[in-house]
Formats: structure tokens, C-alpha cells, sequence
């Protein structure tokens, strides 16, 4: 869906969305995309001790080593699984509908359309912002030295358009081999341990997942079935990630946490495969509920216009928190790097400040990703 807001009577405008949702529309997908978002946003400005490194540098280490035990929200709280598992069903049942009859090449541009642009504008706009950073402050002001940061997300981007690119040829996959495609991505992880071969196949399969969940394979037989799928689902995931993380010696934590050795995330370890697992069954177990839910049109019409400027969200966030963090420094408010009473206590700020940012760059850039 492609979300924007004109005059009243415009069909793309989000009541006409709304009004336009077919029955059958899975409702649930869009919400988790939505809700992925968030939490990355959330996480990135509230629970980030993000701090000056000694070299000039901000860096953005988590709490997870300052709360004992907090490893274990990232469980659930490390969402990158869940995202690329809905935007499996997103991807095939696009594929389904449009990419077979127009060709690869159309779906493609199609696809990758909605991710590039908003990515384009923010390397346009930092380009232009760093030249004059640099002429005013000379190296040391170029953000590609103090504020990698703020290209956090691009990463992201980079790994999820690899995998939609790569639709036309897993669809073809799990229609003929089932099953047996996320079978053979898993011996290929343990075959190729860690390193960039496992970080690919490991969002591939995660991906992977959400076509058994768009074809009906899990929710086509019945709320029984469904269940008890999900519960397998489950299982099998918290089952594999506690043998991964005590007897196989991978990290607890499925972010990057200081004190540990090595991390889940980047090279990506088989543990994120696990963690999609898990968190594929978790979606299930709420989905019915969910579902309930998301029939109300007041909350499915927040769900419709997030959905809309959800990659603006994405891309801009970090920008917003670095421009709050240079006009705070200014004015002499400094950055905590310790997780005490008064970090808490500034955690509001750092939601509301950075907010109030995001939502001027929101209404500036959003139109290009709606166009």
C-alpha cells in the first residue's frame, strides 16, 4: 500500500486506505512492521548510553551489561528477525500478485523503490550538511569520523533489499522444495560457522519464514493447527537458542553487548536464526488476538498512516537524536555515560527531544518516500 495524504478527495488519501482494506488483508503484518520500527527508534535514542569516545567519536554501547539478567529481553526486544519475517509474506504475496505477470525487473523496481529513495534523500542531505561541516571545521567535523551513527540504519537497509532482490528465485525455491529450502539454509549455516556466508544466510532463512506464513501452510488449517504449529515454534526456537547459548558457547544476548565475547549480531550467527524461529511463534500465538484488534478503524488507521512514513521514521531517526545531541551540547547539557540515577532521570528528554526533531524531518521527507 502506498500511503498519502492529499486532499479529501484523493483514493490514496489513509481514510480511503482505510475504507479500501480488503477482508482479507492479514492486518498483522503491517502492525509488526510498524511496531519493529518503534522499537529500534526507542531503543536507539532511550536505551543507548550513547556517549563521546575519547577519540572524538559517538559511540552508542546498550545497557545490557549494566542490568544483570537484561539479556534476555532481547529475546524478544531484538526485532530484526520479526522484520524480515513479515516482509516475507509482504514480499511474496507482492510477488504473487504483480511480479509474476510484469517480470523480476518491474518487481524489483517496484520493491526496492520504497527503501532507496528515503535512504537517497538522507546521503543527499549529509553529503551537502558534511561538505560545509568540513570547509567550517576542517576533518575532525566530518561526520564519517565523529557520527557513523547516524548510518545506523543504512546497514539494515542494505541487508533487507539484498534478500528482495533475491524473491523471484526463493519464491520459485519454496514452491518446489518447501520445507526443505529453510532445511538446507540451516546446514549451510552450521557448514559455514561465522562469517559473512552465515550473516546471508541467516536473513534469507529469516525471510524464508514468512512465506510459510503468507502461503497457509501454518494459518490456512484452522486455529488447532495454528496453535499448536505456533507452540512447535516455539519450542523448537527457545529450545535451540538456550543449547546455542550454554553448550555451544554463542553469546546470551542477541545485540552486541560490552564484556562479551564477540556478538549474535554482525558477523550474524546462527542464534538469529533460532531467534526468528522463536519470535515467528510468538506472532502466531497473537495473532488472533491481534487480528480482533486490528478490526477496530481507529487503531487500523493509525497502523495504515504509520505504515506510510515508516521508512522516513527509519532512516531520519538518528539524524534527529545527533542534531539533539549537538544543540543540547551547546547548551551545556552533556551526555551521562553511566547508568545511574541521573541517566534515568534524563531518559524522558531523550525521547520527547528527539521526537519533536523527528517529526519536522518526517513532514519534509516523507513525501518522497509516498511518491
Amino acid at each position: 500500500m502506498a500511503f498519502t495524504e492529499t486532499r479529501p478527495s484523493d483514493p490514496n488519501t489513509v481514510d480511503a486506505l482505510v475504507d479500501a482494506t480488503p477482508d482479507s488483508r492479514e492486518r498483522t503484518i503491517d502492525l509488526v512492521r510498524v511496531a519493529c520500527i518503534v522499537v529500534v527508534v526507542l531503543w536507539h535514542w532511550v536505551f543507548s548510553i550513547t556517549q563521546w569516545s575519547d577519540h572524538g567519536q559517538l559511540v552508542m554501547p546498550n545497557l545490557i551489561s549494566h542490568v544483570h539478567g537484561l539479556w534476555a529481553a532481547t529475546w524478544v526486544l531484538q526485532i530484526m528477525p520479526a522484520f524480515f519475517i513479515v516482509g516475507g509474506y509482504a514480499n511474496l504475496a507482492s510477488w504473487q500478485r504483480a511480479g509474476r505477470t510484469d517480470g523480476a525487473l518491474v518487481y524489483w523496481r517496484r520493491r526496492s523503490r520504497r527503501l532507496l529513495r528515503p535512504a537517497a534523500a538522507l546521503l543527499a542531505v549529509w553529503a551537502a550538511l558534511d561538505a560545509v561541516l568540513v570547509v567550517a571545521g576542517g576533518r575532525q567535523a566530518d561526520v564519517l569520523h565523529w557520527g557513523m551513527v547516524t548510518f545506523v540504519p543504512l546497514w539494515f537497509l542494505g541487508v533487507y533489499l539484498g534478500v528482495v532482490l533475491l524473491v523471484p528465485f526463493t519464491a520459485r525455491l519454496h514452491e518446489r522444495f518447501g520445507l526443505g529450502v529453510p532445511i538446507a539454509l540451516v546446514a549451510g549455516m552450521v557448514v559455514a560457522g561465522n562469517g559473512l556466508m552465515t550473516t546471508g544466510l541467516v536473513w534469507v532463512f529469516a525471510h524464508q519464514l514468512g512465506y510459510f506464513w503468507r502461503d497457509g501452510s501454518i494459518t490456512g488449517r484452522g486455529r488447532n493447527h495454528e496453535r499448536r504449529a505456533a507452540l512447535a515454534l516455539v519450542a523448537s526456537g527457545v529450545g535451540a537458542l538456550g543449547w546455542l547459548t550454554t553448550v555451544g558457547g554463542y553469546p546470551s544476548s542477541m545485540v552486541a553487548t560490552a564484556g562479551e565475547t564477540g556478538s549474535n549480531m554482525f558477523p550474524t550467527t546462527i542464534c538469529i536464526g533460532a531467534l526468528a524461529v522463536f519470535q515467528l511463534g510468538l506472532l502466531l500465538l497473537a495473532r488472533p488476538a491481534l487480528e480482533r484488534w486490528l478490526r477496530r478503524r481507529t487503531v487500523w488507521r493509525v497502523v495504515v498512516a504509520a505504515n506510510g512514513i515508516a521508512m522516513t521514521v527509519f532512516c531520519w531517526h538518528m539524524t534527529a537524536d545527533v542534531a539533539v545531541i549537538r544543540m543540547s551540547g551547546a547548551l551545556g547539557i552533556h551526555l551521562l555515560d553511566r547508568l545511574d540515577t541521573a541517566w534515568w532521570a534524563w531518559r524522558p528528554f531523550w525521547l520527547l527531544a528527539p521526537g519533536i526533531v523527528l517529526a519536522g524531518l518526517v513532514a519534509v521527507f516523507s513525501r518522497i518516500e509516498r511518491s
